[in-house]
């Protein structure tokens, strides 16, 4: 679930110019609902989905380079439909909006480089195609070609070139793909994972580059409505398990911090999965760390419980903190970390930690 994954509704506001017209303005497109039964359909669902709200591609990974460092990398870009242009036929009506993010977490340096954009989609600057993944903002791009996913993108302090290959098929999370995310069944999303993905590239971090080669995991989700009024938070994590497996698990959090909602999915090496409810996940935290910038405190090293087992996650380092408050209003934690499981079972992979600070706000 990424990256978090907004608060844009005081930017999406802002700065939204048109240009008035004779003709008479479209009528607003139908928003379609989440609802169970719906069958995912590949390649076309690997693609943007614009007459939803809210959507993600969100890849996440463990990196090592030609000298032996471990890295976390995060790519990730949001799409929202704005509804604050619909009925303007201009081209200057941003009836879409595109979000970017990018991170490598770097234990050796104890730090987390970050860079963050966002745009209209107008004009070709920004966009997301709907035939297949391939979402761009200015030089910034996510796209799938011949089965294989491309990370092209260069910021401040960072870039990163990396080929993601898919090694398994598709994971799709809840029943078939449709993931409740509260006790109301409209607070719900169309979601799938892509883990197992090989990597390899080249980044850059300040003056310096790598080749590197790696393991990572994609999300590709869409919603009308993921949060419901009584939800602050998530917590999730998706994690590349060492026997050619996958776990992702999420809870949703109430306004006391417990859990009002959650769910995993368990793929095993053969290709079976397992899909586990509210009451069979548990999230015990076990540390945690306080940032010196933002003071907001976030619990980084936790147990786990899925199905009855039990899995311990670690950080890769204490601070992934990510501030985006520029791009989608938000400040979360979202990092590497080791997953290790029972008999023997171990994994790499990402956590996520939004709503810590204070409410996340969705648009």
């Amino acid at each position: 679930m990424s990256s978090l994954r907004e608060g844009l509704a005081g930017l999406l506001l802002g700065g939204l110019a048109a240009v008035a017209s004779a003709a008479p303005p479209p009528a607003p497109a139908i928003q379609p609902s989440v609802a169970p039964g719906h069958v995912l359909d590949f390649p076309r669902d690997h693609g943007s989905h614009p007459d939803y709200r809210t959507e993600w591609w969100y890849a996440t990974g463990w990196l090592k380079t030609a000298g032996g460092e471990t890295l976390g990398f995060q790519v990730t870009f949001f799409r929202t439909r704005t509804q604050a242009g619909e009925g303007n036929p201009s081209a200057f009506a941003a009836r879409q909006f595109i979000i970017a993010h990018a991170a490598i977490s770097d234990p050796k340096r104890g730090r987390l480089w970050h860079d963050q954009k966002s745009a209209r989609a107008v004009f070709g600057l920004a966009g997301a195609d709907e035939a297949d993944t391939n979402v761009w903002l200015d030089d910034w791009r996510f796209a799938r070609r011949e089965g294989r996913y491309r990370a092209s993108l260069a910021g401040r302090e960072l870039a990163l070139e990396l080929t993601l290959v898919p090694t398994r098929a598709p994971m799709l999370n809840g029943v078939a793909g449709y993931s409740q995310k509260g006790p109301d069944p409209r607070s719900a999303s169309y979601y799938y994972s892509q883990p197992q993905l090989r990597v390899e590239g080249e980044i850059r971090r300040g003056d310096r580059r790598d080749r590197v080669t790696g393991q990572a995991w994609l999300d590709h989700e869409w919603s009308q409505a993921v949060l419901d009024a009584d939800s602050t938070g998530w917590d999730w994590v998706g994690i590349n398990l060492e026997d050619g497996g996958a776990l992702m698990a999420f809870r949703l959090r109430d306004r006391r911090g417990a859990q009002r909602w959650a769910a995993a999915t368990l793929a095993r090496r053969d290709g079976t999965q397992q899909v586990f409810g509210p009451d069979e996940i548990a999230w015990q935290p076990l540390r945690r760390w306080r940032s010196p910038r933002t003071g907001i405190e976030y619990p980084v090293t936790w147990n786990l419980r899925v199905g009855g087992k039990d899995y311990a996650l670690a950080p890769l380092l204490d601070d992934q903190e990510s501030d985006s408050r520029a791009t989608t209003g938000a400040i979360y934690w979202e990092g590497a970390v080791r997953l290790d499981g029972p008999a023997g079972m171990r994994g790499q992979g990402y956590l996520e930690l939004t709503g810590y600070g204070e409410a996340l706000q969705l648009p």
